[in-house]
């Protein structure tokens, strides 16, 4: 459900290991591209798809009778997407979020937003986190990614689903830690294209991804995330790739703050493309602060996106803390 890059690739995935997929498109116009031609240039141009996916604008004929429903929509859409869904979903379906983001307002990760959607059992719900890339996952470059889901059994029949010789799920029990990780390193992704974009190097970016994950490890840890899902490829290995990557739209919109564009005028040219950490690093710092956990990169990134902080500023303010131990 969701036609955007990610989830364009999920389907391209879900084929190539040889299921049959419906893929929901919001757009009629990129059902119909999909479709005629095999292609969504809109949102994954130059990779061709396979013939098994049939695309479709309907979402009553995308669900009739599907048991595992992927949900690729922006964090802060999935509550008015499901809401609108939940009577098309079929009993006991495995409903699976690849979004990462921690909703505005109810302060909940995405996996409670469905739950509190449609009243589901926690246990049908599973999440999908990791260092993917859509575009080299498109290509077949080989990734892994890690599927979490308290139920184990669901979790296993995900990992046959999406298992390919270029693309090697992990199974986690551990929700908490792969959502948390997956909301976080978008954010400071942002704070590694903004250092980039005013002309620093790698040592500043080792730093910011560094320090990065030492308030993703204090924040999830708080709210109840294993160490070792951190560590691993839904924490660390995410936040990498999403952080050193051009093709990370995170890291690549820091980049245009930090060469001096505005807010409004980069948001403006990204043209449908969602870049979650905008939002997230707000819900993020929120959510951080009732647990009474510092994250002074996510406090930097959203003075800078939300409090009219120069980057510029927002630099001098992290070089400028009081030192102390590691």
């Amino acid at each position: 459900m969701g036609a955007g890059a990610w989830g364009t690739a999920l389907a391209k995935l879900l084929a190539d290991a040889g299921g049959e997929v419906t893929l929901w498109a919001r757009r009629s116009d990129v059902a119909a591209e999909i479709n005629s031609t095999g292609h969504n240039s809109a949102y994954l141009p130059g990779v061709h798809l396979p013939p098994a996916i049939k695309a479709t604008a309907d979402a009553a004929e995308a669900l009739t009778e599907a048991t595992t429903v992927l949900l690729a929509v922006p964090a802060q859409t999935m509550r008015t997407n499901v809401e609108q869904w939940v009577s098309l979903f079929s009993r006991g379906a495995t409903l699976v979020s690849t979004a990462k983001g921690i909703e505005l307002g109810t302060l909940m990760r995405m996996s409670q937003v469905v739950v509190s959607a449609t009243g589901v059992d926690p246990s049908q719900v599973a999440v999908i986190s990791g260092p993917n890339l859509a575009n080299e996952i498109a290509d077949e470059q080989p990734a892994a990614t890690v599927i979490a889901c308290s139920d184990s059994g669901r979790a296993v029949a995900l990992q046959r689903m999406l298992n390919t010789a270029y693309f090697r799920p992990y199974t986690n029990a551990d929700v908490i830690g792969t959502e948390i990780g997956g909301a976080c390193k978008n954010v400071i992704a942002l704070a590694c294209g903004m250092a980039a974009g005013v002309g620093l190097g790698e040592n500043t970016a080792a730093a910011i991804i560094t320090r990065g994950l030492a308030e993703i490890m204090r924040f999830g840890i708080a709210v109840g995330a294993k160490g070792a899902t951190l560590a691993g490829l839904a924490g660390v290995g995410d936040l990498v790739a999403t952080c050193t990557s051009r093709r990370s739209r995170n890291r690549t919109f820091g980049e245009s703050l930090g060469r001096g564009q505005t807010l409004e005028s980069v948001l403006a040219a990204r043209d449908g493309h969602v870049v979650e950490g905008v939002t997230s690093c707000e819900s993020v710092l929120a959510l951080a602060s009732s647990y009474d956990v510092e994250m002074p990169l996510t406090d930097a990134v959203h003075r800078v996106c939300h409090r009219g902080l120069s980057v510029d500023q927002a630099v001098v303010l992290l070089l400028g803390r009081s030192t102390k131990p590691e």
